[in-house]
């Protein structure tokens, strides 16, 4: 039987996420930066503030 290995990046609003499924049903590794409280200074999400922090954030996750 093969088993299948999942790399999953997510990057909403305000969170840029990342996780490795296997067999579609096993989390080995998961790992999230929120920006919450980057953009609670500015009373919500700020959508070029949240661009860029994106960029910042996927290359350690």
């Amino acid at each position: 039987m093969i088993s299948c290995r999942l790399l999953a990046i997510e990057s909403s609003c305000d969170e840029t996420a990342a996780a490795v499924v296997e067999g579609g049903r096993v989390i080995l590794s998961n790992a999230v930066a929120s920006q919450a409280d980057l953009h609670a200074q500015f009373g919500g999400v700020f959508p070029e503030v949240a661009s860029r922090q994106h960029i910042r954030s996927i290359y350690p996750i």
